[in-house]
C-alpha cells in the first residue's frame, strides 16, 4: 500500500485518540494480515465501506486498554466491557473511518453504521479474497491496538512505497 493511502487512516486514528484520551498512538509497521489468523483482541469496531471502492475498517483493541480508555473518557472507573465501552469502540471506529474517508473522495465512499464484536479471540470474517486486509499496529503509554483496513482498489501487497 502506498504511504499516500496508509496516512489518512493513521493521521484519523492519532486524531480521535489525541481528541478523546489525550495521548498520541505511535505507529508501528503495518503489514498484511494473513486471513486465517486469528485475534486475541476482546473488542471490535466494524464499518463497512461503499461506494465506488469496497471494503472493511475494524478498530480491535483488549478489555483492559479499552477499559482505562473509557474510565479517561466518562471520568469514572470502568472495569468490564460494559455499555460505556461499547460506544465508545462504536463511536471511535466511526470518527476514524468518516476521517480517513476524506483522503479518498475520488471515491465517494459511504460508510456503515459500526458494529461491535467482543469476546476474547473473536473472529471476524473480512471481506472477499481478493481485498487484502492491512493491519496497522498502534501503542498508547496503556497498551497496544490495531486498525485493520481492507479496501478494493488501494491496498496492494507493496506496503509503504
Amino acid at each position: 500500500m502506498k504511504k499516500e493511502y496508509i496516512m489518512p487512516f493513521v493521521e484519523a486514528t492519532q486524531n480521535v485518540f489525541q481528541d478523546f484520551f489525550g495521548v498520541t498512538p505511535e505507529l508501528d509497521t503495518p503489514y498484511i494480515v494473513k486471513k486465517e489468523e486469528t485475534s486475541n483482541w476482546d473488542i471490535s469496531g466494524i464499518i463497512g465501506i461503499a461506494g465506488e471502492s469496497k471494503g472493511v475498517i475494524v478498530l480491535s483493541i483488549n478489555e483492559q486498554l479499552v477499559t482505562a480508555l473509557t474510565s479517561r473518557l466518562v471520568g469514572r472507573k470502568i472495569t468490564t466491557l460494559d455499555d460505556d465501552v461499547i460506544d465508545t469502540i462504536g463511536e471511535i471506529t466511526n470518527i476514524i473511518a468518516g476521517n480517513s474517508k476524506k483522503g479518498f473522495e475520488e471515491y465517494r465512499l459511504k460508510i456503515s453504521l459500526p458494529s461491535i464484536i467482543r469476546g476474547r479471540e473473536h473472529t471476524v470474517f473480512w471481506p472477499k479474497q481478493d481485498i487484502p486486509i492491512l493491519s496497522i499496529p498502534f501503542s498508547v503509554p496503556e497498551g497496544k491496538f490495531m486498525l485493520f483496513v481492507g479496501l478494493e482498489k488501494k491496498i496492494t501487497g507493496d506496503i509503504l512505497t
